[in-house]
């Protein structure tokens, strides 16, 4: 109760409304497996396009097992998902490392790791020799990136300027402008200033003026303060500011250029906001999107600007005459004579090496939380999503990967989403199976949480421009979610097209349905004149009351619904006041339910009905704190059999 201590005038504002309850979305997907390229654990990442996915996690090229090809089925799933209508998709990529000798699969230095594209580069000019590794930042074939880096000197920044603008007497001093702490300069001198070279900049305070003043500090430790050792522009000193600009460019399979990205005013002192280091350096950024986009590390050890500098123009005098090493002090005939803002030179060098590792096991899509949620892998990974309302596997039914190992990852599937209790496994059947063997395998399932779907997609295929058969999970995953958006959950997400097929691996008929349907196996058939469509909407289970997907979806809506719109009965006090305002809050949902012809029913009455008193709860339910509400939904079912009964009519006989 408010306290109300001062005679006075009090507002407070009041609700009369009861509490609402939003529905949650239903057609976000959750996909794990392997892919070419990305982040092989903590949170799986969202992608609302397959452009999206294809920068994060790479393209539809094939994987590589064991030197041999392997169609890239997750990628290919993922495009089918977006093809077919699906908006969101959460991507757990699982990867698989080859055991390496005398590796325990870690402990790896920068450039040792067989299963990261890298190079090293290294420069002769200086003594001892100084190296530095560029490694792609996630593992895969796909990390072979190109890497590019422009040096570029600008205009001079080295101008006289009066210490005191009050004393018009005072002699002017040489300073910087345009610059800031950190930065590479290359000085050329006119006699008067020594040292001529790249130094990177710096400024003192003055101990006696309070004045800040520049001092430029090269990689021997050596420095030039302006105070002690002033330059003169009139004698032709000059100090021009050196940055870089940093591309990467992804190649196909056959070398073409795809993408190419580019990363400006880059500098090489670590301690530069923009460094070479901080932009890609082994630890997380600060945007964790540029960490998803920045495909490689540079591991430049203890290097500093200029030796820093010195390394990557090394790389550039390789380009321009294998047999030069870099010199500071001629550096400038090797750039264009052009204006000094114009004045650059590049090198590009690709990532070498790189593995897609082994092929997956059911316990690497199961996947693992040793060490939170930071490191989770795999399923275990999409348990802290809570959207996630599909999940789907692509590519983990193929033979290939041995009997024992698909059906452990179907039943892992399975388990995960009867412990997330509001997700559904779309499974799919293994490829290149008669009639007899799609029902062998349906037998050892029993669920309400899955739906079976056979025979496999065929497809004309971008990468190899050839026909190809997919597995179904990523094409009904796309289907369920455009079923959602255009219909509703409540609807079956059958007699719906499948888009981009152009056959299926084992044509269907009637007869063949006849068989599969009983067994609650899902077919995809084509009819003529209407086009390659899901012909099945049955979950694999043997409880009679569960076996459409429909309602399995639809109830696992309603029951998230309610549960994340009810939060804020917690706690309150467990009387008819709060009995009352939970029965209207769910009655207000349900009865928009019923609006909508999402329940079966002419009346209200007829559709639902929800009780929260003293008929639901006993005195030791109240003792212990328990609310118990009551509801009782009558939920449509899909029309499987449509049955038209005709006989014979006399124009003579009475009705």
């Amino acid at each position: 109760m408010p306290e109300y201590l001062a005679p006075g005038v009090y507002v407070e504002e009041v609700s009369f409304r009861a509490k609402l309850i939003e529905g949650v979305a239903t057609s976000t997907t959750g996909f794990v497996g392997p892919t070419r390229y990305g982040p092989t654990n903590g949170l799986p990442e969202l992608v609302t396009s397959f452009p999206e996915f294809q920068r994060i996690y790479g393209g539809l090229e094939q994987l590589e097992y064991a030197g041999a090809p392997v169609h890239n089925y997750l990628a290919q799933g993922v495009r089918a998902f977006f093809d077919n209508g699906g908006r969101r998709a959460y991507i757990a990529r699982i990867f698989r490392r080859t055991p390496v000798p005398g590796a325990d699969g870690g402990g790896f230095t920068p450039g040792t790791d067989p299963h990261f594209a890298s190079i090293t580069l290294t420069s002769q000019a200086a003594a001892p020799t100084i190296s530095a590794v560029v490694e792609a930042r996630y593992p895969g074939r796909a990390g072979q990136v190109g890497f590019g880096l422009t040096f570029r000197i600008g205009r001079n920044v080295l101008v006289s300027a009066r210490l005191d603008p009050a004393d018009p007497a005072s002699a002017p001093v040489a300073t910087l402008r345009g610059v800031v702490p950190f930065d590479l300069v290359l000085v050329e001198s006119g006699g008067s200033f020594p040292g001529a070279g790249i130094y990177w900049v710096d400024s003192v305070v003055d101990p006696v003026t309070t004045r800040r003043t520049w001092v430029l500090r090269d990689e021997a430790g050596g420095t030039i303060d302006f105070r002690t050792l002033p330059p003169d522009p009139a004698a032709g000193d000059r100090v021009y500011p050196v940055t870089a600009a940093v591309d990467a460019v992804w190649y196909d399979t056959e070398g073409a250029v795809q993408r190419r990205d580019l990363w400006d005013d880059v500098a090489f002192h670590p301690a530069h906001p923009r460094s070479l280091r901080r932009l890609f350096g082994p630890s997380p950024l600060d945007s964790h999107i540029q960490d998803l986009v920045v495909p490689f590390v540079f591991h430049g050890g203890t290097l500093e600007g200029p030796a820093l500098a010195r390394l990557l123009l090394d790389q550039i005098e390789r380009d321009l005459d294998p047999a030069l090493s870099v010199s500071f002090p001629t550096l400038r005939p090797h750039f264009s004579t052009r204006p000094r803002d114009a004045d650059q030179r590049s090198f590009s060098r690709r990532l070498q090496g790189g593995s897609d590792g082994d092929r997956p096991e059911a316990e690497d899509y199961e996947g693992n939380e040793n060490g939170g949620p930071a490191v989770k892998t795999g399923l275990k990974a999409l348990e802290d999503i809570w959207d996630v309302s599909i999940v789907a596997a692509p590519g983990h039914s193929h033979k290939a990967n041995g009997d024992a190992n698909v059906q452990a990852t179907a039943n892992a599937l399975i388990s995960h989403c009867e412990r997330m209790r509001y997700r559904i496994a779309v499974l799919d059947s293994k490829n290149a199976e008669g009639i007899g063997e799609v029902r062998a395998f349906r037998a050892v399932f029993d669920s309400k949480y899955a739906a079976l779907y056979y025979p496999w997609v065929r497809v004309l295929d971008p990468i190899t421009d050839r026909e190809i058969d997919l597995p179904p999970s990523g094409f009904v995953a796309g289907i369920y979610a455009r079923n959602d958006i255009e219909r509703g959950v409540h609807k079956a997400p059958a007699n719906e097209v499948v888009r981009g097929a152009i056959d299926f691996e084992v044509p269907l008929n009637k007869a063949h349905q006849d068989v599969l349907n009983p067994e609650h196996i899902n077919a995809l058939r084509y009819f003529t004149g209407r086009g390659y469509r899901v012909w099945g909407a049955r979950t694999i289970t043997s409880d009679p009351e569960w076996k459409y997907v429909n309602l399995r979806r639809y109830f696992a809506f309603l029951e998230q619904s309610i549960e994340r719109g009810t939060q804020w009965a917690v706690f309150e006090p467990n009387g008819d006041e709060l009995w009352a305002n939970v029965r209207r809050t769910v009655d207000d949902f349900l009865f928009n339910e019923w609006k909508s012809s999402h329940l079966l029913g002419t009346r209200p009455e007829e559709a639902y009905f929800v009780r929260c008193d003293r008929t639901t709860m006993t005195p030791n339910d109240l003792d212990n704190g328990r609310m118990i509400c009551l509801i009782g939904v009558c939920p449509l079912r899909p029309a499987e059999f449509v049955i038209f009964r005709i006989g014979q009519w006399t124009a003579d006989r009475p009705a």
